[in-house]
């Protein structure tokens, strides 16, 4: 089952999103409330071309994990980790499909990283590796985009990876996923630039919720980041990014450079 969230011309919905996605031929039914329990439809729906698909949820919080492909650790010059290495992408940082990755005007180089995403469907702490299904709602799909030079610069993770627009997610939560090894592959303007499997992840999604879940309390929607393949680089203004994971589907995203003095308040 795939579970979206869209705007449609009254507003915005959860939906499930039936037919040939593929061929155009898609469906967004809409569903009472959030996505957690059995779906139940409000009967109305909307063909895909009538819609705008939006970032499947927003979570509380993403957590992601760094250093989780060997090779992709090894092209960044370190060792593998014997435990998770974790940080927190901010809320802010979510935009969906489709929308715009903005670079900052403090950063000159900006990377993509595909990735494989795990969405929380209960609230969930210091669960066992081996339970780990029973708190998954479904998987999506991230783009855990970094300002590498600034992350270089401050010898951690936090301004390189939370700039507003840094986490896209989606097109949709797929429920029926098996996470086990799945191709992950990222291209920039068509071209192929990231080819993993998730078999190659050296902490499984099993054991990353346990890890994380005897850290901090997991709530329904939060979304945790599994880590991206090597063939991370870095992205410039005009182009699009796509990261594709088997039995999912294909996030993209183009990019511009975000204007200067564009700030705002609420």
């Amino acid at each position: 089952m795939r579970l979206g969230r869209i705007a449609h011309p009254e507003g915005v919905a959860f939906v499930v999103i039936e037919g040939n996605v593929e061929a155009g031929q898609g469906i967004a039914k809409e569903i009472v409330d959030h996505p957690f329990g059995i779906p139940e439809f409000t009967g109305r729906s909307w063909p895909l071309d009538d819609i705008r698909i939006l970032a499947p949820i927003l979570p509380s919080k993403v957590v992601a994990v760094g250093r989780n492909y060997a090779a992709h650790a090894a092209e960044m010059g370190h060792a593998v980790p014997d435990e998770p290495i974790i940080f927190i992408k901010p809320s802010t940082s979510v935009i969906g499909p489709n929308a715009t990755i903005m670079l900052p005007p403090s950063s000159q180089q900006v990377d993509f990283e595909g990735e494989l995403a795990i969405v929380i469907g209960r609230p969930a702490r210091d669960v066992a590796a081996e339970n780990a299904a029973t708190v998954i709602r479904g998987y999506t799909i991230a783009n855990d985009v970094t300002a590498r030079d600034l992350q270089r610069a401050d010898v951690q993770f936090t301004r390189a990876k939370s700039f507003d627009t840094f986490c896209p997610l989606g097109p949709w939560i797929e429920t029926e996923l098996e996470p086990g090894d799945q191709e992950i592959r990222t291209e920039l303007d068509g071209e192929l630039k990231q080819d993993g499997h998730t078999s190659d992840m050296v902490h499984t999604v099993g054991e990353i919720i346990e890890f994380v879940s005897s850290v901090m309390t997991l709530l329904p929607g939060d979304v945790i980041l599994t880590g991206t393949p090597a063939g991370v680089g870095p992205m410039k203004a005009g182009e699009t990014v796509s990261v594709t994971v088997a039995g999912i589907g294909t996030l993209s995203n183009p990019v511009a450079n975000r204007p200067l003095n564009s700030g705002f308040v609420f």
